[in-house]
């Protein structure tokens, strides 16, 4: 499994700031619906869902939120860089401002897990994301997560 099987350049967006941990995932949403034609408001109640049960803020400005859903048919994934970092519970307690959400089908089982595992490596690369704070186009960061050296198959 690479990044590039599952997140579009479609997909990845610089956010100018958001309010709040939900009206972030509300984006991630509305992203997910553009790029994947995914119900924007079964997204988001999947995501909250998930995060009831524990924080995904992993440290370091990073959030791996992530959702499985009915109706699809492979996992995919929406990268969002936010100006303004946002407050997201994290284990570190630091705001967020890389946000790497996945979206997987309910039965997927370990594509998932293949899917996050790979997504965290990529970045718990401190090179990694100082490349994706540093740059504002969505092509760009594409390129940075896709071709980045965690990005090897799991």
């Amino acid at each position: 499994m690479e990044l590039r099987e599952i997140l579009k350049p479609e997909a990845v967006k610089v956010l100018q700031g958001v309010s709040s941990k939900k009206r972030l995932f509300q984006q991630l949403a509305e992203q997910a619906h553009a790029a994947y034609g995914m119900e924007s408001q079964r997204s988001v109640d999947a995501l909250m869902e998930r995060e009831s049960l524990g924080p995904t803020g992993v440290g370091r400005g990073v959030a791996l939120p992530h959702a499985r859903l009915e109706g699809l048919d492979s996992v995919v994934g929406v990268f969002f860089r936010i100006e303004k970092p946002v407050d997201f519970d994290s284990v570190d307690r630091q705001p967020v401002d890389l946000v790497f959400a996945l979206f997987a089908p309910q039965d997927s089982g370990v594509d998932h897990l293949k899917a996050l595992a790979l997504v965290s490596r990529t970045l718990r690369d401190a090179g990694v994301c100082g490349k994706l704070r540093a740059n504002d186009a969505p092509s760009t960061l594409h390129t940075i997560l896709t071709e980045a050296p965690g990005e090897q198959a799991a």
